[in-house]
């Protein structure tokens, strides 16, 4: 084989591709799944023979896709340059014809759901307000929408009712909990699920097709996600079925035939995917499986189910499991990379204790060479979770003889309620902490180079940057920001008004603290700053706006500080498209060579 250049090398790292959000087709020995294959995400399609082809050609990335209970019909969910307003089109013809079904390019939609018939769909959209969500019912036949629900705030429809006379929604509370509720769609009554007053998590459901109830995630009462049993006849009461200790159940999807149930645990950003049996209440485990992160659990049959299986080594593929020999069959080869997956890294968890004695988990990814540079990544969220998946920038850097820590910091996800919760508000700061302490930790137990540690990060991670280098700024040889928060009053005041409500209860408010944000905003300590700083944004976020970029980079150039800002005129708050996502991590290994 050709040996490659280096540049050649970076590339093929960043061209890795994979298969994400798979779904069966009902009805039909097909699967759907989203790639990057020509550039931006679109819709392919697997067929019986292993025959993939691209199903979607349109000129924007593909968000969602949602079939029909017959498989007949498809909607597909896109946005515009990465602004995260979706609009929802009917694709016909395999795919070939693209009808317009819901669109107002001002505002957001989030799909709810086809009703049993397929003669209508649900969603939720923010016409009425920016920042309230109402419910619409859209008639395929008229192609009439009708408000059926109004929130002032965040609500979403989940799913049709078995008997199409109501819908299940989820009113957002707080930035982690939610509030299920039945809604008639003719006496517009709402039936709260669940034990009333309590709020909680509740990231799946999944109903009967008796109508009389189903089952359903939460961690109301518990400090991780447990599987309960409802009755629609009993809402408030929720009985217990299975329960991981330590662990989220993450993801539950009921067989046709209603005596078996999916699911999978998150296991420290690891996966375990078991079948559980209804009338023995016992479970098998998946065990054919690469050791990585499991999602979009769909049925095709009584016996067959596929599962989308992401990686540290797997940039995403998806797997097809019979249940009657256990084997496991892999049906797509997406995220194959020949020229350079045979130098990607498996990472090795590691902890440390932080300042607090708190035990602080994190992947770390190298050669454990004496001296050698460190990166540490840190994710966004911030209730987000790095788990064990293909990352082409920490491949590469961990390839090229850097070590990589990718740390789960307090105020993650997946390790129970009261760790997600040790960063709210004016707690914030010991999350920055707990990135010194990991120094601390890489220096003393991996023998890393003190003196040539940077740092990146991504949205909330963006911000911990920041934070790290303007409070910790002795510890940094460089930093690389990616649409981060460079100062919470301002991000507040400017980002979309559905979330502003949301973020408050994560970071506090613009009522009561004003005064501890200008105490902690990096953008009032850049004097401290001495990492030279590599910034990007996208021009369309709607999350973070562009301006918290701005701000911070213009006040570092008028000091006369190394800083560089990259902005993508067509992104969001992603960066989607391929030659955007080749520009910038082509800079970042650029920049952290030459500075660490």
């Amino acid at each position: 084989m050709t040996s490659l250049t280096e540049e050649q090398e970076l590339l093929a790292y960043l061209n890795a591709n994979g298969a994400s959000s798979p779904k069966v087709v009902p009805g039909k020995n097909e699967v759907t799944f989203l790639s990057k294959e020509t550039g931006i995400p679109q819709v392919w399609k697997w067929k019986q023979g292993n025959k993939i082809t691209q199903y979607s050609h349109l000129n924007d990335r593909v968000m969602s896709v949602h079939h029909s209970p017959s498989g007949k019909q498809t909607i597909i969910g896109m946005d515009s340059k990465g602004n995260e307003k979706q609009q929802l089109f009917l694709l016909t013809e395999d795919g070939a014809n693209v009808e317009e079904l819901v669109v107002s390019e001002d505002h957001f939609h989030r799909f709810g759901g086809w009703s049993p018939s397929e003669e209508k769909i649900a969603f939720a959209s923010n016409r009425r307000h920016p920042g309230y969500f109402d419910v619409y019912v859209f008639d395929m036949n008229s192609k009439q929408a009708e408000v059926v629900y109004e929130f002032d705030g965040s609500c979403t429809p989940i799913c049709w009712t078995k008997d199409g006379e109501g819908l299940l929604l989820r009113l957002i509370e707080t930035n982690i909990d939610q509030s299920l509720y039945l809604f008639d769609l003719h006496t517009k009554q709402m039936t709260k699920l669940g034990v009333r007053g309590t709020n909680g998590r509740y990231p799946a459901i999944e109903l009967l097709k008796n109508g009389d109830g189903g089952y359903l995630l939460t961690d109301v009462g518990r400090d991780t996600l447990g599987l309960f049993q409802f009755s629609f006849q009993s809402p408030t009461e929720l009985t217990e079925v299975l329960s991981v200790s330590n662990w989220d159940i993450e993801e539950i999807k009921i067989s046709p035939d209603e005596s078996k149930l999916l699911f999978t645990v998150n296991e420290g950003g690891v996966s375990k995917l078991g079948i559980y049996q209804f009338d023995s209440e016992s479970y098998d485990v998946v065990e054919d499986l690469p050791s990585g992160v499991f999602d979009s659990l769909s049925w095709i049959d009584e016996e067959n189910f596929i599962v989308g299986v992401k990686s540290s080594v797997l940039p995403g593929d998806v797997w097809k499991v019979h249940l009657n020999t256990k084997e496991t069959e892999r049906l797509t080869y997406v995220g194959d990379s020949k020229s350079v997956s045979h130098l990607w890294m498996e990472p090795e968890l590691c902890s440390f204790a932080s300042f607090d004695g708190l035990e602080v988990p994190y992947f770390l990814y190298g050669k454990k060479e004496k001296s050698q540079p460190v990166v540490i990544y840190v994710h966004g969220g911030p209730e987000s979770q790095i788990r064990s998946v293909f990352n082409p920038v920490i491949q590469y850097l961990a390839a090229k003889g850097f070590a990589v820590a990718a740390p789960n910091v307090r105020g993650s996800m997946g390790y129970g309620r009261k760790y997600v919760q040790l960063d709210d508000v004016r707690k914030r700061m010991d999350s920055v902490a707990d990135l010194k302490w990991l120094v601390e930790d890489l220096v003393q137990t991996h023998h890393v180079d003190r003196e040539k540690v940077g740092i990146m990060g991504r949205s909330y991670g963006g911000f911990m940057v920041l934070a790290a280098v303007t409070h910790y700024p002795d510890l940094w040889a460089a930093g690389v920001d990616i649409v981060g928060i460079s100062h919470f009053k301002s991000f507040l005041e400017n980002t979309g008004p559905w979330r502003r409500k949301l973020r408050e209860s994560e970071y506090g408010s613009l009522e009561k603290d004003v005064d501890f944000f200008e105490e902690i905003a990096p953008l009032n300590h850049t004097d401290k700053i001495t990492a030279p700083l590599l910034v990007f944004h996208g021009r369309n976020d709607v999350r973070v706006p562009v301006s918290e970029a701005e701000q911070l980079t213009a006040d570092l150039k008028e000091q006369g500080k190394e800083v560089e800002l990259i902005i993508f005129e067509d992104e969001g708050h992603q960066t989607e498209r391929i030659e955007n996502h080749i520009t910038m991590n082509s800079k970042i290994v650029e920049f952290f060579k030459k500075c660490l």
